[in-house]
């Protein structure tokens, strides 16, 4: 075995870059080309191989049997199962080659699990969590948990599960409020009349809904496997209520994270600004029903959950 500079090289790997971080291990039969980037005190076991064109972090871990192509770049503290495979062409053929390989990135934290397939030009979000053997088609949201061919959304990292038919169980009998363990996230039960006629859900603004509001949608129609919201509001207050069929939401503070299934209509869960929202899981007959606070303005929403992370520590005052 031979110790090169500060980082370990196996006697039996070719290692070509001088681009490796400090603490950095490389083991047996890797071929590692001269262009490549290593961070710091990463892990490459057996038989990788990695090509030109890629950035690899600090701390990452790549087990053995993976291939990390050109236009592949994997932030901090990501870890690549076994026999992960990356591809970088969507059409492939022998001996023609495009003028530029799609560019793909994991974000720090996420984890490829053994024998997914990750798709060229995608996205795996901060944290996120891919399941052995799925077959990633298009990019993964920070923090979601997909799995399957091709992969489907089934959870997110962290996210404490409640629904509003058990675990919200433990509302008043009368129409009330619970708070959540998320900062500012609320659910509330709704007036509710039942009788030979029918069912009738009531709710009064700056009552039982925490707002005035000035504008509404409706959300249906939506395949099982779509995931909407995504992204904060810097101002704007939301109310949701599934009037049909059954919706999940997550709501993110940027420190804690819960879930909630909303599958009564005479249940609603209140949004207030800079909380980062989800909805996905929609069944088949959904309908989704928001209250804002405030008309349509594209500059009121945060759409990257880093940039979200990243003002909720400013607005905190953490570095």
């Amino acid at each position: 075995m031979s110790n090169t500079k500060d980082y370990f090289v196996h006697e039996k790997a070719l290692c070509e870059s001088s681009n490796i971080g400090s603490g950095t291990r490389v083991w047996a039969f890797v071929h590692i080309l001269p262009n490549a980037k290593l961070g710091h005190d990463c892990n490459i076991c057996d038989n990788v191989f990695i090509e030109n064109d890629v950035a690899i972090g600090d701390r990452v871990t790549l087990k053995c049997g993976v291939q990390v192509w050109d236009g592949v770049t994997l932030e901090d503290d990501v870890f690549v199962g076994p026999n992960v495979t990356f591809t970088n062409d969507r059409f492939p053929r022998s001996k023609i080659y495009p003028e530029s390989f799609a560019r793909t990135t994991i974000r720090a934290g996420a984890s490829l699990g053994a024998n997914s397939t990750i798709l060229p030009g995608i996205t795996v979000g901060m944290n996120a969590m891919i399941g052995a053997g799925a077959v990633v088609t298009r990019s993964v949201p920070a923090n979601a948990i997909v799995v399957g061919n091709p992969a489907k959304i089934i959870g997110y990292v962290d996210a404490k599960s409640s629904t509003s038919s058990h675990a919200l169980s433990s509302f008043p009998e009368m129409p009330g409020m619970v708070s959540t363990s998320v900062k500012g996230v609320s659910i509330h039960s709704l007036d509710e009349v039942t009788d030979i006629r029918g069912s009738l859900s009531v709710g009064e603004f700056e009552r039982s809904i925490p707002f005035s509001a000035k504008r509404y949608f409706l959300v249906y129609g939506v395949p099982t496997a779509e995931t909407r919201g995504e992204h904060a509001h810097i101002n704007c207050k939301q109310f949701l209520v599934a009037v049909k069929g059954s919706v999940h939401v997550v709501a993110d503070d940027g420190e804690t994270r819960e879930e909630f299934v909303l599958d009564r209509p005479n249940v609603g869960i209140y949004l207030p600004p800079m909380i980062w929202g989800i909805q996905y899981r929609y069944s088949n007959d959904a309908v989704l029903l928001v209250f804002a606070s405030d008309y349509y303005d594209t500059a009121d929403y945060i759409r990257n959950y880093d940039e979200f992370v990243r003002t909720v520590k400013r607005v905190k005052g953490v570095a």
